[in-house]
């Protein structure tokens, strides 16, 4: 049993009711300080994919490191009935940054092992709907790669990591099943804190959020402008399900133009079903999605001066009538 966290933060009456609780807001701080730490002691801070190199490993995938930097996309081709194309040789992408022809250094299509985070609302209008929320959830995980590693965070005005890294099926359920389903929703906050959450403790180079919700944010300190902007100095990819009323139109509307832009900054993709019986066949599409994408990596032939660099994947010959999706661009560190 996880032991909770006493961070400045904590909601003391829900860890008196959930004493194996982590509150992830406790993490963040933690990890800014070991950050701290490292820099005051000489410690070289790599960016997202610096001072590594690049293998294959039978266990857990490829491994993808490189000593000078190297940019990722993971990549996914569909067709016009948004059916996955996974059959494309590297010939037929093209990859441009700054529209600067880009050489590729690694191509794959590859059902790798990815490190993974289910954040499940758990704000009080959840409540009716997480039973099949959970069922969904859990089924994604069995449609998933068997060798993926999987957290849970439930949130509402708080995020709680109520299952570390696992790929056992009944602690997964276990952290599904603390539903305490009121007050607000923290969604930049919950992302923030399990993208630090990733960077402390992914055994997975490929890694992915999965958000369920019903709502706009109304509870983080964060704001959607900061959390894009870190979310273009990671590769996580991130997809979303929104549950939104129709009841609330202005509040949907918000929350849509939210998630959407959220999942686009990371070349995810955003659901938005008119029922909650519809999530289960979305869940298994996700899990279709993540392991059918190809990995392009390349060392940039532009400027390596900070600052955003966009980035665009052409597809050629007779896959041009296929569509395309990856992320837009990355920070330059």
């Amino acid at each position: 049993m996880n032991a909770p966290w006493q961070g400045p933060n904590t909601v003391f009456s829900r860890q008196e009711r959930h004493p194996s609780r982590m509150n992830l807001r406790f993490r963040a701080v933690r990890s800014l300080a070991v950050v701290v730490c490292l820099s005051a002691t000489g410690a070289p801070l790599s960016s997202q994919t610096d001072s590594k190199a690049i293998r294959n490993d039978s266990d857990t995938g490829l491994i993808i490191r490189a000593e000078t930097r190297l940019v990722v996309l993971h990549t996914t081709v569909l067709d016009r009935d948004n059916r996955l194309i996974t059959d494309l040789k590297e010939d037929s992408f093209r990859v441009f940054e700054e529209d600067v022809p880009q050489r590729l250094r690694i191509f794959r299509r590859e059902d790798v092992p990815v490190s993974l985070g289910i954040l499940v609302d758990n704000s009080g209008s959840m409540r009716d709907k997480r039973r099949q929320v959970n069922a969904s959830a859990l089924d994604f995980v069995k449609a998933s790669n068997p060798q993926d590693e999987v957290f849970i965070v439930n949130f509402n005005d708080e995020a709680f990591l109520d299952t570390p890294f696992t790929s056992d099926l009944p602690r997964l359920q276990d952290g599904l099943q603390r539903i305490d389903s009121r007050g607000g929703t923290a969604l930049y906050d919950s992302v923030s804190m399990s993208l630090d959450y990733l960077e402390q403790e992914a055994e997975r180079d490929k890694q992915v959020l999965l958000i369920v919700t019903d709502g706009a944010d109304n509870a983080s300190r964060t704001t959607l402008e900061r959390l894009v902007r870190r979310l273009q100095e990671t590769e996580t990819v991130i997809y979303a399900v929104g549950l939104m009323s129709e009841e609330d139109r202005r509040e949907a509307k918000r929350a849509n133009h939210a998630i959407r832009h959220i999942v686009r900054a990371t070349g995810g993709a955003a659901y938005f079903p008119a029922s909650v019986d519809e999530v289960h066949a979305i869940t298994q599409q996700v899990a279709r999605d993540i392991r059918s994408q190809y990995i392009l990596a390349y060392t940039p032939q532009t400027s390596t001066q900070p600052g955003f660099r966009r980035v665009r994947v052409e597809l050629t010959g007779k896959a041009k009538r296929y569509k395309v999706r990856h992320r837009p661009g990355y920070y330059s560190q």
